[in-house]
């Protein structure tokens, strides 16, 4: 039952009220990526009352994560927790009505559909364009709205997206920017940043989860919060749009999954090419006298060389150290396995 005590403040606001709480009670949305932009939607959603949170994340917390990412803290770093884990236990801890649910998954073309499917609103929180076309993708094929967000250094951008309704973000961007671009591993980012984006996006999840569609922005916004500059850039729907005009989906229904990825500064990620359960505590045994290793339920961590290996029980790996996939996959081979 909702303690209607706990969100007073924001019942008092006339587009919520009461009739308001409690539809956001009975809501549900889902947050692709829990970095920065993740953590600051997630702890928004979650304090507002939303009902069922799931939150999807590949990665684990490190120290570098700490200036930005707010749900976590220094023991989580020591620990390595998924962060999909980590904010899970820190929100219900904050608000023990709502079901927050934390899935350590890599979000790909096999598990998106499965993973966003039976919620209202997908949030944007992750960090490249290959994942923001796949959820556009599967987006406009189940009709369900999905906001998009970025930031780096002190620029941040964010835009609503509605099936059928607005464009989509393969009209604003038919292909992939072109050439080297700045990310945060390169020029950094500052947390207000980061916090605009996100005030913005959860701003219009609410009203998406309240039914107050007419209400929604309907521009993308830019916004450099150091120069203090803001852009608005309306776009239009493009009828011949390969995604939402012709219903083409090429990023969900290409065959398989990249075997390997970038995944920040001198790190690949490699992704199980199929269906593999590992065990931890067998593998932690049988690397012992190589190097260095420590695990958790969740995770196994590897030191040998200059090499880093994470290694999920999915079969999945980060290795640090590299930027060279071929690089990773050798280091893979040799330890995990083929």
């Amino acid at each position: 039952m909702m303690n209607r005590e706990k969100y007073s403040r924001q019942i008092l606001f006339p587009p919520i009220g009461s009739d308001g709480q409690k539809k956001l009670f009975e809501s549900r949305a889902v947050i692709l990526g829990c970095g920065a932009l993740g953590t600051a939607q997630a702890n928004a959603l979650v304090r507002a009352g939303v009902g069922t949170v799931r939150i999807v994340d590949r990665d684990f917390v490190e120290e570098s994560n700490l200036q930005r990412q707010i749900l976590y803290d220094e023991a989580d770093a020591r620990e390595r927790l998924p962060k999909a884990i980590a904010a899970a236990r820190k929100l219900k801890q904050v608000n023990s009505e709502i079901e927050v649910e934390g899935v350590v998954e890599d979000v790909d073309n096999r598990n998106i559909e499965k993973l966003v499917s039976g919620f209202e609103v997908v949030l944007d929180g992750t960090d490249n364009f290959e994942a923001r076309y796949l959820l556009n993708d599967v987006s406009v094929k189940l009709g369900l709205p999905w906001i998009y967000g970025a930031a780096v250094a002190s620029y941040g951008m964010t835009m609503t997206i509605l099936p059928g309704s607005t464009a989509c973000l393969a009209c604003l961007f038919p292909s992939p920017p072109e050439g080297a671009h700045d990310t945060c591993d390169t020029v950094g980012v500052i947390s207000p940043a980061i916090s605009w984006v996100a005030a913005i996006q959860v701003t219009e999840a609410l009203k998406i989860l309240l039914g107050r569609r007419q209400e929604l922005h309907g521009a993308m916004l830019a916004y450099d919060i150091w120069k203090n500059q803001l852009q608005e850039v309306r776009p239009r729907r493009d009828p011949q749009c390969r995604v939402c005009g012709a219903k083409e989906f090429a990023h969900l229904n290409r065959t398989g999954a990249t075997h390997t990825s970038l995944c920040g500064r001198d790190s690949v990620q490699i992704h199980a090419t199929a269906s593999r359960q590992l065990d931890l505590a067998q593998l932690k045994a049988r690397l012992e006298q190589f190097g260095r290793v420590r695990s958790n339920e969740f995770l196994l961590i590897f030191t040998v060389d200059a090499y880093e290996l994470t290694v999920f029980p999915d079969g999945r790996a980060i290795v640090k150290g590299t930027h060279e996939p071929a690089v990773a996959r050798s280091v893979y081979a040799k330890y995990v396995g083929a």
